[in-house]
């Protein structure tokens, strides 16, 4: 029988969202170096956070006031895609070299690949979970040109759809020749409060964001009748990634060096205005 690949697992557990941040590029950066091998982390936010994608202009997105009243961290992440508000969420990061076995080389099919964890966790809970693929010219255009500042507000290639809701987003980047992809497992949304951290032109395109969100983006408790929690979902996810990618994770802890770099990483970079509002 041939033996599965050995890939390391971190359950990170609560963290800033520097940290967050810091850990996800120093993973990728130690993959890289072939230090490390390729990497499954699990983690979540403290405080809550929004997030913008590292093209996005903080200023003109985001509502700052809001933000400060309720508390909320803010951070730009390394890679693309629109703002996010990392909530009562369970957040996932791959690091995997471009060059491992049977990777494809787009981004798209990439990202088709690794996220069959994520169906075969949303199926390990028992829910009816398939990927959609745009079949109209018009939704093919419409990946062209991302409508709003808000992660959920377009349709994107291979959309994971979860009894026939879009459930989660993920963004990938590609540096030193590793792809990191991460993203959100939502299980509880608050919709006003999402809604309430970003700027709108007017009072019309905010109604219009709230009627269209709950077609676009849905939790894990939107779906079900019973409540899942973050402790149940992470041996479904984590045996999900197992099985889609036939890999076996071990668990990983870091080095008090390793530590040291990522917290300094997140200080002088993830916590630094420079870096966060740099667009």
């Amino acid at each position: 029988m041939e033996m599965t690949t050995p890939w390391y697992f971190i359950n990170s557990g609560a963290c800033s969202a520097s940290y967050n941040m810091a850990l996800d590029e120093a993973l990728l950066h130690w993959h890289g170096q072939g230090e490390l091998p390729p990497i499954i982390r699990f983690y979540e936010w403290n405080p809550a956070t929004v997030s913008i994608g590292y093209f996005q202009r903080a200023h003109r997105d985001i509502n700052f006031e809001q933000l400060h009243k309720l508390g909320l961290g803010f951070v730009r992440r390394p890679t693309g895609g629109r703002a996010v508000l990392h909530d009562q969420e369970l957040t996932y990061s791959i690091i995997v070299s471009e060059t491992y076995p049977d990777m494809p080389k787009t981004v798209t099919e990439a990202y088709r690949v690794l996220s069959g964890g994520l169906l075969k966790g949303f199926q390990n809970l028992g829910f009816d979970a398939y990927f959609s693929v745009p079949e109209t010219a018009e939704e093919k255009q419409a990946l062209q040109k991302p409508k709003s500042a808000v992660c959920f507000d377009a349709p994107s290639w291979y959309e994971l759809v979860v009894e026939g809701r879009k459930v989660a987003g993920s963004a990938q980047t590609r540096q030193e020749g590793v792809i990191l992809q991460h993203g959100a497992i939502l299980i509880d949304l608050d919709q006003e409060k999402l809604i309430s951290v970003f700027n709108f032109k007017d009072e019309e395109a905010k109604q219009k964001m709230r009627e269209q969100l709950p077609h676009k983006a849905v939790s894990i408790n939107d779906l079900s009748a019973r409540t899942v929690t973050v402790e149940e979902c992470i041996p479904a996810f984590k045996e999900g990634f197992e099985s889609a990618l036939d890999i076996e994770l071990k668990p990983y802890t870091l080095t008090a060096e390793q530590q040291a770099f990522v917290e300094n990483l997140a200080r002088t970079k993830y916590e630094a205005d420079e870096w966060n509002f740099k667009k």
